[in-house]
């Protein structure tokens, strides 16, 4: 794997530690900020919102540039949003600062997987992806719980400190370690390229997959705590040990999506999302016992982001030669689908279900992306019979008007036929 591919997981790194570390910092921001926790949860909503706005909209306007520009560009602004939200000086312009932060996310990863598959070459294009993300998924692991120790410590404000120099870090590895691409195509035909991607209907149907599927991942991880204290019966202290175990399941899975993908990708979808559903459902009843709930905690990880890379190298498929926007919107579903699994489960939580219900909406929400994966593979096995005809139809008037320019006695359709092939001058000069 290329070096440079660690400049890319840095970046990820000081993204995902960005992302998911107000969780742990929550209290704290929302005790200094004068708001409650409920009010304070509009600055994880911000960030979900920026990366929702900034992934296609960035990367639209960033068509003319480098993708090595690019990336310098969003982790400049990622970097630059961090600095600001530590010096907010209310919860209303903490939400603002935290939407700038969310705007690079998805086009930093977007452009990011283009360059990693680029760099890596066939063959090795999944596991290049899955490489980058691996610093999304171990912020989960190493980020996350240091951030929010370090909150704890010495303040929230000091958390978002240590990210934006983490960002400064990723900034500077990517000017240094990253090749330059080249332009693409310059003025509105980059962005008619990056918007035809979306006339695709497999391109729709895998951004669904990723909205559902992921979807019943982030029903139950969004509830995750109250489950391991109130059934599980682990100590709030402990559980910031569970949730590092979800991270380092993230890894693995990550690390086992980016092989997978690059052998067969559209079995590997079907593999993921038949494992997130079965994991979902074992969990109602291994949650009771902290040994099989950290177990299958550990596997819920593995198994919901195995699905990620693969994702990531199938849009880039079916996006042909534009791929970053499609890439980029991929970033979109994500949070789309961490959005719609968290409503979801706390629907059923709401509704007097119980705290075990987020896992029979996950297991239902991934059988709806397994639906949507078996459509999206059946127009694949429809669709390699459409462009042979076209390929093969230009070849074959060629011998059936050689033919008949011969025997027939029409001289107009003779003549132009028989000028490029040698061996047929003799003939009509000899009549």
């Amino acid at each position: 794997m290329p070096f440079a591919l660690v400049a890319l997981a840095v970046g990820a790194f000081g993204i995902g530690t960005a992302e998911f570390v107000m969780m742990g910092v929550l209290p704290q921001a929302a005790a200094e900020l004068g708001v409650s926790i409920p009010t304070a949860g509009n600055l994880i909503s911000g960030y979900a919102l920026g990366v929702v706005v900034g992934a296609p909209a960035l990367t639209l306007l960033g068509a003319r540039l480098s993708r090595k520009t690019m990336l310098l560009l969003t982790m400049g602004l990622f970097t630059a949003g961090n600095a600001l939200f530590a010096l907010a000086p209310s919860a209303g312009v903490g939400v603002i600062f935290r939407f700038l932060t969310g705007l690079p996310h998805g086009a930093f990863f977007g452009a990011g997987a283009v360059v990693a598959a680029s760099m890596a070459g066939a063959g090795n294009r999944a596991k290049a992806v899955s490489m980058m993300f691996m610093g999304l998924t171990l912020a989960n692991v190493v980020g996350v719980p240091l951030g929010t120790l370090l909150g704890q410590q010495f303040g929230w404000r000091a958390t978002f400190v240590v990210v934006a120099a983490v960002g400064a870090l990723g900034v500077a590895a990517i000017a240094r370690l990253v090749p330059d691409q080249g332009r693409p195509a310059a003025g509105r035909s980059a962005v008619r390229e990056q918007l035809a991607a979306f006339r695709s209907p497999q391109v729709w149907l895998a951004l669904a997959i990723v909205t559902f599927g992921l979807g019943g991942t982030f029903a139950v991880l969004s509830y995750l705590t109250p489950i391991l204290t109130d059934v599980s019966g682990y100590s709030p202290t402990a559980v910031t040990l569970v949730l590092a175990l979800a991270g380092l399941g993230m890894t693995v899975g990550n690390f086992l999506g980016g092989r997978i993908a690059d052998k067969a990708v559209m079995p590997g979808v079907y593999a993921a999302l038949i494992g997130v559903a079965a994991v979902l459902g074992v969990f109602t009843f291994t949650s009771g016992n902290k040994i099989t709930a950290a177990v299958t905690v550990f596997a819920i990880g593995a198994v919901g982001f195995m699905v990620a890379p693969i994702m990531q190298a199938l849009v880039m498929d079916k996006a042909g030669g534009a791929p970053s926007l499609v890439s980029a919107a991929l970033q979109s579903a994500f949070n789309i689908a961490n959005s719609i699994g968290a409503y979801a489960g706390g629907l059923v939580i709401a509704g007097g279900l119980g705290l075990l219900a987020p896992n029979l909406v996950g297991v239902g929400l991934a059988a709806v992306g397994l639906v949507l994966a078996a459509a999206l593979g059946g127009l694949d096995r429809k669709r390699p019979a459409v462009p042979e005809p076209a390929v093969a139809s230009p070849a074959l008037p060629e011998p059936a008007v050689a033919s008949p320019a011969v025997a027939e006695p029409t001289e107009p359709v003779a003549e132009p036929v028989a000028m490029p092939r040698p061996a047929a001058v003799p003939q009509p000069v000899a009549a």
